[in-house]
């Protein structure tokens, strides 16, 4: 279990376009424009095995049933090189899907030119668009990390879907994700 932080992409940054498989959907192709939110489209990248994916997943799925109803669309994609870590196959990820009963797109990155045009880094790395697609909000979901005892609340992602939603400004201190680093392929 490796601690890497996000990159924090700039604010203001247009989210990369992208186009992916679901999986869990029979690969049927996905994009970013027919998936976003009304009011907001936060894009996570995570996988199946990552420590600190499995210690959130399940409040990151009910923080989307409380903000799904409001607009908010989440799309988690997983950019992991499945050749060394097949854990993170796309069978595998209908599988996680279907255990963790997940109910946002969960989409397959094979290239890894998602994960670069948006400069993650980790897994969970997350990213905030508004309505016109530009990124409010990027870092953790709180504090809470694998064995720290900190109770897992979603307070960053909370914080930054509440002053969106209520038309005000953003938190000027963003803490970036910390989580397991993204599996690049080997070239």
């Amino acid at each position: 279990m490796s601690n890497t932080s996000s990159n924090m992409l700039a604010l203001g940054t247009k989210a990369p376009d992208f186009s992916l498989p679901n999986p869990a959907k029979n690969n049927e192709i996905q994009s970013l424009e027919s998936l976003k939110g009304k009011k907001g489209t936060l894009v996570v990248f995570i996988c199946n095995h990552c420590p600190f994916v499995l210690h959130i997943i399940d409040t990151l799925e009910e923080l989307y049933e409380d903000y799904r109803s409001q607009g908010i669309e989440f799309i988690a994609i997983n950019s992991n090189d499945v050749d060394r870590y097949p854990a993170d196959s796309p069978e595998m990820m209908v599988e996680f899907v279907e255990e963790k009963e997940l109910k946002f797109p969960y989409l397959y990155d094979e290239s890894q030119d998602v994960a670069k045009a948006f400069q993650a880094a980790c897994t969970p790395d997350f990213y905030f668009f508004n309505e016109d697609l530009k990124l409010i909000y990027r870092g953790q979901m709180d504090d809470s990390r694998p064995g720290n005892q900190k109770e897992i609340t979603g307070e960053d992602l909370v914080i930054a879907f509440e002053n969106h939603l209520a038309g005000q400004e953003q938190e000027d201190f963003q803490r970036p994700s910390l989580g397991c680093n993204i599996k690049w392929k080997q070239i």
